[in-house]
């Protein structure tokens, strides 16, 4: 498998099967390129940890909130208190995987996104300036805090669906994970472009040019996200798959070069 797929220049449904290539594509460079196993080896490790521990906190908080909200001791308050307490707890935990796991592997995303660009060749990675270390780290933190917002601010909106009887549950699950997959894509092409030092609008206009491919792409990362051990290497792969993306949509001119390396 080549590590990059080749994109149309324009959006077609074959951006779906596209996206969906970048997670397998990013496992075969992986396994192929003995200084990204290391470094996906103390991702994963991390990443585990910051996953269960999460998960452990949050249950019984999640429980609590959920019982406090929906008082009454007959069967169907309780049974609804129950219902909510795992919504909560879906949801909180999905946000804090999206998250958590990135802030904490935060040091290791960029040395580990430089060298998939370094096994893909055509790249030498900048000399050290700590003007440009302090400009990417703005840069990313920015990125960060505007994807949470937006990603969270769409949650929201979304939450009311659980209301509608019978179906709500249903509804709210395909929204919020159709939500969630675009910006599982969002986050992990920003990282590269953050290195790159491009804004976050050019991440946005990116995906939104290619929902297909974002979809698919993030989809891809969900699925792995709620499958236990596998998603314990989630991260590692979603990085080497985001600088995938990013070097294929310059590949196929649908990125401005990079003037900044």
């Amino acid at each position: 498998m080549t590590p990059l797929p080749t994109l149309s220049p324009t959006s077609s449904a074959q951006d779906f099967v596209a996206g969906l290539s970048f997670l397998p594509r990013a496992l075969s460079l992986l396994v192929r390129t003995p200084s990204l196993r290391g470094w996906t080896a103390l991702c994963a490790a991390v990443t585990a940890t910051v996953l269960i521990g999460s998960a452990w906190w949050l249950w019984p908080k999640t429980q609590a909130w959920a019982h406090d909200w929906v008082t009454g001791d007959a069967w169907y308050w309780q049974a609804l208190a129950a219902s909510l307490g795992v919504v909560l707890f879906v949801a909180s935990w999905a946000l804090s995987a999206l998250t958590l796991p990135n802030l904490v592997l935060a040091p290791l995303q960029d040395p580990l996104s430089e060298a998939t660009e370094a096994a893909l060749g055509d790249f030498t990675a900048p000399s050290f300036s700590l003007s440009r270390t302090l400009r990417g780290v703005a840069l990313g933190l920015s990125h960060t805090l505007l994807r949470v917002a937006l990603m969270s601010l769409g949650l929201v909106v979304l939450f009311p669906l659980n209301l509608i009887p019978g179906v709500g549950s249903v509804l709210w699950w395909l929204g919020s994970t159709t939500w969630g997959s675009f910006w599982l894509s969002c986050e992990h092409l920003s990282g590269p472009m953050a290195r790159h030092l491009r804004p976050f609008g050019e991440v946005l206009r990116a995906l939104a040019a290619r929902k297909r491919l974002a979809l698919g792409f993030g989809l891809s990362l969900s699925v792995v996200l709620w499958l236990p051990v596998l998603n314990f290497f989630l991260l590692p792969l979603a990085i080497v798959g985001g600088t995938l993306l990013y070097r294929a949509l310059l590949k196929a001119q649908l990125l401005a070069p990079s003037k900044d390396g």
